[in-house]
């Protein structure tokens, strides 16, 4: 037996000198071998290990055939994106060898012995043998791949067995004999050695967002299924009894959007989720929601666009419409969040600020957050919490609209003695009653208007803009939203700045200043082809010299990142 303790070795940081403890391991396979579920147990063991985790799913849109794969990687800090590198393949097919074999040569590889035909070195298992040993069906092989990973990594079956009891729901007792068949069959190879640290929250983004959400006091939810939002919904749906959540799918997205507002209009604190086609049609109900002044919080996951575009790939491309969709003038709160652990956070913030100054708030996230899995920080659970908004003191009679400083109208809600409560979507006086009348006309939208100067002063007192990296360095680079992931280990590794503005409506023009103090060259990191977090900080006078840009579906990676960049120095 050849067991070797395993100092990982494959994050960039490494390259550079700073050895860390970290293993990235690659499942794939074709579209329902449950390659997404097997992905999430092997992150739960590596958890249960002690490391902080970071899962990616990478799947085209078909049902089943095609290539799927998940890449799970672990390490002693927090990690928020995936390597190219991994250090153990393992392969239900022949395609996951021939496409991903090439770029981690020296990894450890285990095969499905009866579709790999390889001379690499490997253990290979016969799933079909096992699967008919124990009569069971075929979604149960990436079990035995589970099985066979943990006994070649060192795992202990201790270890797999609980991760098993908690997270497979169905066919417990088949699945754990299938996985022991596998773990018995092959030899322990290369260690993952445990670290002392407890197991933490695994969230994926989607399931961050909402219980930030729930935090803030959300209780309702609306959403039509779009990739790849749906997660929030199937998230709240399946535990809408223990949240205290009403979830509603109806028919469509214009639905959604008015039948929220509905939920805004009677109290609710609601919010809805949908990707950038199924917000097209929401947004002459988010125009509704400035006029009007009800509170809502939008969710927009983006893919790869224009229209249906790649529906289950990530992109960055809706950042300019979500900052100006709808007719006419209101004010808007916009948030990007880059892992879990600020999607949580900044959630629950949106949901506030939403109801404190009656406005449309936007999360605006991306497949890459939105169904990747990360290690949450237990800190952050209890740094939220729901604040109240200005409600009506009884002072009679009640105005919907009354003019008051900073813009902000006290709410009553339908059902409330002497409280008639007038919403309109037509220009309207303080009481809500429609009206053409220029005076009030302009005294409505000037009341509107001054909630812009009250939220931007208030923007003020949370962290809008986060900086990493060398924090003096006179290099930058600058990022939103996932990005951010490989931008830092390229920071760090090139002793870069970082700065990724986390509020993007109202822009924190004061914070990106600080931050950007002494900075002489800043490239910014997008995936798009337009780069509009360049062309938006440029408006508010912030020089941005070059850009990376990237629009293929797929995520930067550190390693691919860092060579562009050092490329882009070279000049």
């Amino acid at each position: 037996m050849n067991t070797n303790i395993y100092p990982i070795a494959t994050s960039i940081r490494h390259c550079r000198g700073n050895a860390v403890n970290e293993v990235s391991v690659l499942i794939g396979g074709k579209a329902g071998d449950g390659i997404g579920n097997a992905g999430v147990l092997i992150a739960q063991m590596l958890n249960h290990l002690g490391y902080y985790v970071y899962l990616y799913n990478d799947y085209p849109s078909l049902i089943r055939g095609g290539h799927n794969f998940a890449v799970i990687r672990a390490a002693d800090r927090q990690v928020s994106v995936h390597q190219d590198r991994v250090d153990f393949l393992l392969a239900l097919d022949q395609r996951t060898v021939d496409l991903h074999h090439d770029a981690s040569p020296s990894c450890t590889m285990i095969m499905n012995a009866d579709l790999v035909s390889s001379s690499l070195a490997g253990q290979g298992i016969s799933l079909r043998a096992i699967l008919a040993a124990e009569q069971a069906p075929g979604i149960m092989g990436n079990s035995a791949v589970i099985g066979a990973f943990a006994k070649t990594a060192g795992i202990p079956w201790e270890t797999v067995a609980t991760v098993f009891h908690s997270h497979v729901p169905k066919g417990l007792e088949l699945n754990l004999r299938v996985a022991r068949r596998a773990y018995d069959q092959v030899q322990t190879v290369r260690v993952i050695e445990p670290i002392d640290r407890p197991a933490l929250p695994l969230l994926t983004g989607n399931e961050a967002i909402s219980l930030g959400l729930v935090k803030a006091g959300m209780s309702a939810y609306v959403s039509y299924p779009m990739t790849p939002s749906s997660g929030i919904l199937h998230f709240l749906a399946e535990h809408a009894d223990r949240l205290g959540v009403t979830v509603i799918h109806p028919e469509n997205e214009i639905a959604v959007m008015l039948m929220a507002l509905g939920f805004s209009y009677g109290g609710r604190r609601v919010a809805i989720g949908t990707s950038g086609g199924g917000f097209c049609l929401m947004t002459e109900g988010v125009s509704l929601a400035g006029q009007a002044e009800l509170p809502i919080v939008i969710v927009v996951s983006q893919r790869t666009g224009p229209s249906t575009g790649l529906p289950t790939y990530t992109g960055q491309a809706d950042l300019r419409f979500v900052l100006h969709a709808g007719q006419g003038e209101f004010p808007r709160f916009v948030v990007a969040p880059a892992d879990a652990n600020q999607a949580y956070y900044w959630s629950a913030v949106a949901m506030n600020l939403a109801w404190k100054y009656q406005i449309p708030a936007f999360i605006l996230s991306d497949k890459t957050l939105s169904e990747g899995q990360y290690s949450l920080e237990p800190e952050n659970i209890s740094a939220v919490m729901a604040e109240e908004p200005l409600l009506w003191d009884r002072t009679l009679p009640y105005s919907r609209y009354r003019d008051q400083p900073e813009g902000i109208s006290p709410l009553a809600f339908p059902g409330e003695k002497d409280a008639i409560v007038k919403v309109n979507s037509y220009a309207h006086d303080e009481v809500g009653i429609t009206t053409e009348d220029a005076g009030m006309v302009n005294l409505m939208a000037k009341k509107r208007m001054s909630k812009w100067g009250a939220l931007s002063f208030a923007v003020m007192d949370y962290p809008g803009v986060y900086v990493g990296g060398k924090t003096d360095a006179p290099t930058a680079l600058l990022c939103w939203g996932s990005v951010r992931g490989a931008c830092e280990e390229v920071a760090v590794a090139l002793g870069l700045r970082l700065v990724q503005p986390v509020v993007l409506r109202p822009f924190p023009a004061a914070q990106m200043t600080g931050a950007c103090f002494g900075v002489s060259r800043m490239i910014a990191v997008e995936e798009n082809a337009d780069g509009q977090l360049a062309a938006l900080t440029r408006g508010h006078g912030i020089e941005v010299h070059g850009a990376i840009l990237k629009y293929d579906g797929r995520p930067f990676t550190p390693g691919e990142l860092l060579v562009k960049v050092e490329e882009m120095m070279a000049r």
